[in-house]
């Protein structure tokens, strides 16, 4: 399978233009094309500006900024779109004759192996894959504005689209740091199904003055428990484009409720705005009318588009948190309310829009969720921990599942190389905190060290599987997380990919094998660099240590899992040195971090004959002084440890003192500080 590199938007407004620069940014040589001078030039300005105000936010420096637009080349008229494009992506006005125009245009420029791809929020994949000549290679792709900063992207093949231009197309959305969600061509898609007629919803009940605008935003607000009500929201994105989209879904799915509501045409009409101020307190009946209709909608047709297999009911909560920025999606919502009572909603919503009630709603016990997601292929079992609007956080499903997925795959004949990753722009991001403090509040620290028994037992599987191992970290990998990359043969990078274990500044230690797998593969002294001082190591550092084993580009990533296939289990696993003894990093840690200074920097002390006004000297004190002098001792003294014990033995002594540590003050206090976004001040108790 080859690669996309150079990518082609044609389109400069709003959301051309934000395609253009995210795929800059991600490293991808960018056309950005229009029809008029005028118009390349207005996506130019809203690019500078956007990016003007990244530097402002320290979000990138100067220089990052020009490497940036050095990428982008302003293209006027479709037609002189560069041949050699491996992906087009379409961002015009949503019409399908005018897109349609685009793509005769386009095929007669570009070379036949380059992909389609229209950034369409609602018209038919298929309708567009045929006009546009080449259906095999063409596929829907719904950015979520803005396309710089919203995470979310739908990805939607035709009927004919190969496996091929999908998997090219879903690895570019994935350098892109997108959260990926691939469905059903199907009108709304997934998103836009149950959110424009939500917005309707709104309108309708303001029609029939059950309420204002500002009571009825302040109700969704509560109910769903979002920043912003449905007015504030299409003020925000525009009347038109609520409108639009709402007498869209009405047609294709032949559900007059969706039609848009008199008072937002009309609003529109007058090219004007909601008025969405104003007092926001309404009675309870007014509140529970707005709530039960609002939730009613949701789960009705989020339940309408699992029965029409759109997408898992995972990805429908999936696309409303992250793309929507909910805090829980409707499903988990459902939960939430109750079973029963949620059912009720939907059944009084389908009485009015005259829709039946959802097969997959036809229940009384709560929704479960998968979390782990499998695909084997070629012999090679991809396993991905799909969470990412939690980082991928390790939780007690999250474990659970995960085992049972790689004990199931352990016993595959069909299987030679595993491959771990994690959704979005995290691998995983460590271990639910929230848990442990409420564990440590209740009492109930018994039940932390079986969590992390459990923990164990995963990593010890993967450790000891006979198949091949990889943990494709690709982005942030913290504390747990981390954890369960180093019980993995190998471990690919990227220059996204980041590390760091944060415990003993949060007053624990790694307890998964963070003070046992790190000394093993790159020695005590650059262990202690990363797990006693908690340092930052990026891709370069970690490749010079051995926490990876591979650094490459993404492009080249299917490559090197093939290559390790035909190589098989690693020779030496645990070299208990740095990869690189050379890197700047290997010889501080080495020398720094060496026996004869520890009981120096465990008194938070510099080590005799270095100087107390080297940088690299202050900052390796600084991030020692907040840590929690408890966990910092135990975490070295269990470091130590595994210059005279084997892997499963200092594993099992690690485990062994979790009551210990999570039974100190200094515990609560660390991890409380971390949820609640503060300094923790350590007692040393």
């Amino acid at each position: 399978m080859g690669h996309i590199e150079r990518v082609a938007i044609i389109g400069a407004g709003n959301m051309g233009s934000g395609i253009a620069q995210k795929s800059a940014q991600e490293h991808f040589m960018v056309e950005m094309v229009d029809r008029e001078q005028q118009w390349v030039e207005r996506g130019e300005s809203i690019i500078a500006e956007f990016l003007s105000e990244a530097v402002e936010r320290r979000i990138f420096r100067p220089h990052q900024v020009e490497e940036i637009q050095s990428r982008i080349s302003s293209v006027v008229g479709v037609e002189n779109t560069s041949q050699q494009t491996d992906l087009v992506i379409e961002a015009v006005f949503e019409d399908l004759e005018v897109k349609a125009q685009v793509f005769d245009l386009l095929n007669e420029t570009c070379d036949e192996s380059c992909i389609f791809a229209s950034n369409t929020s609602s018209l038919s994949i298929d309708e567009l894959a045929e006009r546009s000549g080449r259906p095999d290679r063409f596929i829907g792709l719904h950015f979520f504005y803005h396309p710089a900063k919203n995470r979310l992207i739908e990805v939607i093949p035709g009927t004919k689209t190969t496996q091929d231009t999908i998997d090219k197309v879903i690895q570019y959305c994935r350098t892109l740091g997108k959260v990926v969600i691939v469905c059903a061509d199907r009108p709304g898609f997934v998103v836009n199904r149950f959110f424009v007629p939500w917005l309707n919803e709104a309108c309708l009940l303001l029609e029939e003055g059950v309420a204002t605008a500002a009571q009825i935003d302040a109700v969704a607000m509560r109910a769903f428990k979002i920043g912003m009500g449905p007015f504030a929201l299409m003020n925000l994105t525009g009347p038109p484009i609520a409108l639009h989209s709402s007498d869209y879904l009405a047609e294709q799915l032949d559900t007059p409720r969706y039609n848009g509501a008199e008072i937002l045409r009309s609003l529109v009409e007058a090219n004007a705005s909601w008025d969405s101020n104003g007092d926001s307190n309404c009675d309870e009946n007014a509140e529970m009318v707005i709530k039960e209709r609002l939730m009613g909608q949701v789960f009705a047709v989020a339940g309408q588009i699992v029965d029409e297999n759109i997408c898992s009911l995972e990805d429908v909560d999936r696309g409303a948190k992250v793309g929507l920025r909910w805090a829980k999606g409707p499903f988990e919502l459902m939960n939430r309310v109750g079973i029963i009572e949620s059912k009720r909603m939907v059944e009084k919503y389908c009485e009015l829009s005259n829709q039946e009630i959802p097969q997959c709603l036809q229940r009384d016990t709560p929704f479960h969720f998968s979390w782990v997601d499998r695909e084997i292929r070629n012999r090679i079992a991809t396993i991905t921990i799909n969470r990412p609007e939690a980082m991928n956080a390790l939780n007690e499903a999250v474990v659970a599942q995960l085992s049972e997925v790689v004990e199931e795959i352990n016993q595959s004949d069909d299987v030679d190389v595993i491959v771990i990753d994690g959704a979005g722009k995290a691998f995983v991001a460590g271990a639910d905190v929230k848990f442990f403090v409420d564990k440590i509040r209740a009492e109930a620290i018994p039940e932390i060290y079986e969590f992390t028994a459990q923990g164990h037992q995963l990593l010890n599987m993967i450790e000891s599987s006979e198949k091949t191992t990889i943990a494709l970290t690709t982005g942030l990998a913290l504390g747990g997380g981390l954890e369960l990359a180093l019980s993995c043969d190998y471990r690919i990078g990227t220059r996204r990919t980041s590390f760091r274990f944060p415990e003993t500044s949060i007053g624990i230690y790694p307890g998964l094998g963070g003070t046992q797998r790190p000394p093993r593969i790159c020695g005590i002294p650059a262990a202690r660099y990363a797990v006693l001082a908690g340092n930052h190591v990026d891709s370069q550092t970690a490749m010079d240590l051995g926490l990876i084993t591979h650094l490459v580009d993404t492009n080249e990533i299917n490559q090197t899992i093939e290559n390790i296939q035909s190589i098989g289990k690693p020779k030496e696993k645990y070299p208990a040195k740095p990869a690189n003894p050379e890197s700047s990093v290997a010889k501080f840690a080495e020398k720094f971090f060496a026996d004869i200074n520890m009981e120096k920097i465990l008194a938070a002390e510099v080590p005799s004959g270095f100087d107390e006004q080297d940088p690299l000297v202050i900052r390796q004190m600084k991030q020692l002084s907040r840590t929690a002098p408890i966990a910092l001792k135990m975490a070295e003294k269990l470091i130590q440890a595994t210059s005279d014990t084997n892997l499963y033995d200092g594993l099992s002594m690690e485990l062994s003192q979790l009551h210990e540590i999570f039974g100190t003050s200094d515990a609560l206090e660390g991890l409380s500080a971390l949820i609640e976004g503060r300094r923790p001040t350590y007692s040393n108790s």
